[in-house]
């Protein structure tokens, strides 16, 4: 945001900048060159001196005003011939200079004119001119002044210009908040505007949209709870009868039919289970949080895994320390990331830990397949599974490793996927400084 704002600084800036170029060109084309008039002006006395004093002088006295106006000049009045006149004078002047203007020449600080044109003054007069020289003419304070009136100008711009920005930059900064918010995960986060700001009309739109995406979002998470929970007690029912009924049965074949429904339902059951999990991480804005050790609750996990890989490589960093956060919830996630390499390994498993640039790194690796590397986000998407697994025998329902993302940002840590040195995937989960504890 702020780097916006500084481009359209340097913007205004630049447009300022090229519109006084524009100006400075477009008056020295239609009214010439403002310098040569600021120095027109400074030299005013001087040539007031021999146009209103000397030139109203009879032809006969024309020489002694002259004589006078140099002694009581500071600047310098010589007479001098027009070839000289006319080769110290640059050729864009020759034309006025030939008509009996007075030209200026600022960077000398003089000016220059014919005497006369017919030689009225004295004898030779026509082939005479005048130079005045050492004239009050200073440039630097006539661009110091055009410089001083372009910066009251551009600051008259810039002030109106930054009022209205900060207005804008204010409204911009409450939206990307919210939007920040709302993108972390709290649904209620609102841009709070008054009417009469101007991103009011986008702050309403927005609103409006974070309204209909929190309402589908809780329609959504309220559907599959309550789905869930209602889905709980007919499966219970369901194995209650089959229980019954594989008691009553003496038909072997029968019975094998009722374990395989038995069997079903038990799936059904883990699906409700994982479902209902799934739905309290949702709603879950923050966990249940007490301080455990991290090695204990690993070795727990590598319990929980039957039957046991055929090779199960184990490897904690030294003085793992403690977490503050949900011991029930990151062991599960854990544990899932375990059964998950254990479905695909094809000999090896690892569970690795530890400390790296003051975060906690948990690696669960193995030697399977591994992951397509443009797969490697979508694995974490609700019932999402690999071509390769679409069998529920191998790849579960897709809630595992969902589960186990969800439960470790709870943390505020992350949890990704990457090439393993076995070959297969690894699984990184990263836990920050603010749930460590050594």
């Amino acid at each position: 945001m702020n780097r916006l704002f500084f481009r359209f600084f340097i913007l205004v800036m630049l447009s300022i900048t090229a519109a006084s170029f524009v100006i400075y060109f477009i008056f020295t084309r239609l009214f010439g060159d403002p310098l040569e008039d600021i120095a027109r002006r400074q030299a005013s006395a001087q040539i007031f001196l021999l146009e209103q004093y000397v030139d109203q002088a009879p032809a006969d006295e024309w020489l002694g005003r002259l004589n006078k106006v140099r002694e009581v000049s500071t600047a310098h009045f010589d007479l001098i011939p027009l070839d000289q006149a006319r080769s110290t004078l640059p050729r864009s002047t020759l034309a006025a200079f030939e008509r009996g203007d007075i030209v200026l020449d600022p960077a000398r600080k003089s000016f220059y004119r014919r005497v006369d044109l017919l030689g009225d003054r004295y004898i030779g007069s026509n082939d005479e001119a005048i130079r005045a020289s050492s004239l009050p003419i200073d440039l630097n304070q006539a661009l110091l002044m055009e410089v001083v009136r372009y910066v009251v100008v551009a600051l008259a711009l810039l002030v109106p210009i930054a009022l209205w920005s900060r207005a804008h930059w204010q409204g911009l900064q409450m939206l990307a908040r919210t939007a920040d918010e709302f993108g972390a995960g709290k649904l209620s986060a609102r841009a709070q505007m008054k009417p009469s700001d101007a991103a009011y009309p986008l702050a309403e739109r927005i609103n409006a949209m974070a309204e209909r995406i929190q309402g589908l979002l809780e329609s959504q998470k309220n559907l599959l709870h309550s789905v869930s929970h209602e889905l709980r007690t007919p499966i219970a029912r369901l194995q209650f009868a089959l229980q019954i009924l594989e008691d009553q049965a003496g038909d072997p074949a029968l019975s094998k039919r009722i374990a395989a429904m038995d069997g079903d339902l038990a799936e059904l059951n883990e699906l409700v289970n994982e479902l209902l999990s799934m739905s309290k991480l949702d709603n879950a804005s923050e966990p249940q949080r007490a301080l455990f050790e991290v090695e204990p609750v690993l070795r727990e996990c590598l319990d929980t895994l039957h039957p046991r890989p055929a090779s199960l490589h184990v490897e904690f960093g030294t003085r793992l320390g403690s977490v503050d956060g949900d011991r029930r919830l990151l062991a599960r996630a854990v544990g899932n990331l375990l059964r998950n390499a254990q479905k695909y390994a094809a000999h090896t498993v690892a569970l690795s830990a530890r400390h790296h640039e003051g975060l906690l790194e948990i690696l669960v690796d193995d030697d399977g397949p591994g992951i397509p590397e443009a797969e490697r986000e979508r694995i974490f998407e609700p019932f999402y599974r690999l071509d390769r697994s679409r069998d529920r025998a191998t790849g579960g329902f897709g809630l595992g490793l969902s589960i186990a993302r969800k439960a470790v940002k709870l943390h505020g840590g992350e949890l990704c996927v990457e090439r393993s040195p076995l070959g297969g995937a690894r699984f990184v989960i990263t836990l920050p400084d603010g749930v460590l504890s050594t």
